[in-house]
């Protein structure tokens, strides 16, 4: 296998990029991004720790983060499987990335930035979601902030129901933990799932 290992040997398959890359990169939201962050539901959270890395789904009805300014994103920690490794990592390194998905838009937004953790009381209170405040906030200072090119969405025809897998045949929560661990009762986990979700989901 023939692998890359200098920079210069990297920017001498790939050239330069090209104006539009440049120049679309931001340090604060523009009227155009700010839109694209109100129109986002679902958004995937990148950390770093000294584990390693962390990527997980973030999202809420409608709008994943609320915009506190220009340069401020709010991202409210709802309930989950409490291993908290995304906050984890924070605590110990404030790099974070994110990034955008819009049902049906083939345009993503990017933004990488800092980030600590937030239990203020008024702010938990502003994030409420049906009677249930979240337990912290991820306050999100933006360094860059950029929308991505659309080829990825694309190729994967992701908003393309005719593409998309069946997926009546991929294994469930319960048999994907089975495989881990022999005695675990998948049936009964992926029989109590749903009404589990549906009355944790905030």
């Amino acid at each position: 296998m023939t692998t890359i290992g200098t920079i210069e040997e990297l920017e001498a398959i790939y050239g330069d990029a090209g104006e539009a890359s440049i120049i679309k990169v931001s340090d604060r939201m523009t009227a155009g991004y700010r839109r694209l962050v109100e129109a986002s539901p679902l958004a995937a959270l990148a950390t770093v720790g000294p584990e390693g890395l962390d990527c997980s789904p973030r999202g809420d009805p409608g709008q994943a983060v609320v915009i506190r300014d220009e340069r401020t994103l709010i991202l409210p920690d709802r309930r989950g499987n409490n291993r908290i490794d995304s906050l984890r990592n924070i605590v110990r390194d404030g790099r974070v990335a994110l990034l955008f998905l819009i049902p049906g838009s083939n345009t993503t937004l990017r933004v990488n930035g800092s980030a600590g953790i937030s239990v203020d009381p008024d702010l938990l209170e502003s994030l409420e979601m049906e009677g249930k405040k979240p337990r912290s906030a991820i306050v999100i200072t933006i360094v860059e902030i950029y929308f991505q090119c659309a080829r990825a969405l694309m190729r994967a025809e992701l908003w393309n129901a005719d593409a998309w897998p069946d997926v009546s045949g991929l294994p469930t929560p319960g048999q994907l933990m089975r495989e881990l661990k022999q005695d675990f009762d998948a049936q009964a986990y992926d029989r109590e799932w749903p009404e589990r979700a549906k009355t944790s989901m905030w």
